[in-house]
């Protein structure tokens, strides 16, 4: 009696592993769904501590619930340490951008680009207790960019440059509205945009633009960060 069933039981295994196999190519052939990289901004704010500028933007960032990133210039903190510890309290980042924004000096050699920087952080470190972990050249850095980077890279520094401006540098006299058109024109569509913007004493329409420009990237479905 078992003989005559043993066919049956062959046919039934083979049924199995042709629907498994079928099965399976089921599945590879299903088509791989694709997710859209999130579109991100950095705000990063250059040249501050400023005690009018810096305040009036940290408070626009309190009320929009957004985080951006400060570059320090420490020589101008000197008497604006509390400003420099709410930087750090409301959860934004610091980093070194110099100690004295003087670009002969900083760039004479390597030496005093590297004692600049460690000027800058032991007063963020002093004031804030903080470790900066990023830094911006100033004015964009020299034709020995490339190379210094490896030297900053070597001392846990990441070099943070950018890709978008909002034009309180360039365009001369510039009003609130012009800064937040500049700022939608040079971001255009990219995915990840790093926005300049300075916070120094001069910078009053920048504070004034920030909403206008919050809200466009916003509208457009960027995730605010910091570094």
């Amino acid at each position: 009696m078992q003989k005559k069933y043993v066919p049956l039981v062959v046919f039934l295994a083979a049924l199995l592993v042709l629907a498994a196999h079928l099965g399976a190519r089921a599945v590879l052939a299903e088509p791989a769904f694709t997710y859209a990289e999130e579109k991100r901004v950095y705000l990063t704010f250059d040249d501050g501590p400023s005690t009018i500028v810096t305040n009036r933007i940290l408070d626009t960032l309190k009320e929009e619930g957004v985080r951006a990133t400060f570059f320090i210039v420490s020589d101008r903190a000197h008497g604006r340490e509390e400003t420099l510890r709410r930087i750090a309290r409301e959860g934004h980042t610091l980093g070194v951008h110099s100690a004295t924004h003087d670009y002969a000096s900083i760039y004479a050699s390597d030496e005093a680009l590297l004692a600049d920087v460690e000027t800058c952080a032991t007063l963020i470190r002093r004031v804030t207790g903080v470790v900066p972990r990023v830094y911006r050249f100033p004015g964009g850095g020299t034709a020995a960019r490339e190379r210094q980077t490896l030297l900053l890279q070597e001392r846990g520094y990441r070099v943070v440059r950018w890709n978008a401006v909002c034009g309180d540098e360039e365009i001369r006299g510039a009003c609130a509205a012009a800064l937040v058109a500049e700022s939608v024109r040079t971001a255009g569509n990219k995915q990840n945009v790093v926005l300049l913007l300075h916070d120094s004493a001069p910078h009053r329409a920048t504070a004034e633009a920030l909403p206008g420009i919050i809200a466009h990237f916003r509208a457009q479905g960027y995730t605010f960060c910091a570094y």
